[in-house]
């Protein structure tokens, strides 16, 4: 059975695997954002609603939406990545900071995915899109 290292040092030993793999990385962190922002679009009311329930003005929706569905849409493309991925770390610890309170065990747990994604996010800003991205070609 290969090691974690081992598998590593294949995949990056192989271009078109890394290729494949970045790819991989980046829908895996895209998909929750762009289903996000396009539920905020179809449940506009709600989530304005929502927003304001928890002091944050629902007039910054549109500005959340433009950051979940056009930043979710980015990385999965692989377009200005490194900068989208900054930008998204930042508003995922923001978004754990306003919503996530840690007042209870589903909170909490919110608060930790939310600093694990802003941690997803700051590896593909260090190791950018990848070989198959709108940024290499």
């Amino acid at each position: 059975m290969l090691s974690p290292n081992q598998i590593v040092e294949r995949v990056l030993s192989n271009p078109a695997l890394a290729g494949i793999t970045s790819v991989l990385m980046r829908a895996m962190l895209a998909f929750m954002f762009i289903v996000s922002g396009w539920g905020k679009i179809t449940g506009y009311e709600g989530t304005a609603a929502y927003m304001a329930a928890q002091g944050v003005p629902g007039a910054l929706l549109p500005l959340v939406i433009l950051t979940e569905l056009g930043g979710g849409i980015a990385i999965l493309i692989g377009f200005q990545t490194r900068f989208v991925a900054f930008l998204l770390a930042g508003f995922t610890v923001l978004t754990a900071l306003l919503f996530h309170d840690g007042s209870d065990m589903n909170s909490h747990l919110m608060f930790m995915k939310n600093v694990a994604i802003a941690g997803g996010f700051l590896s593909l800003m260090l190791f950018g899109a990848g070989r198959y991205s709108v940024d290499r070609k």
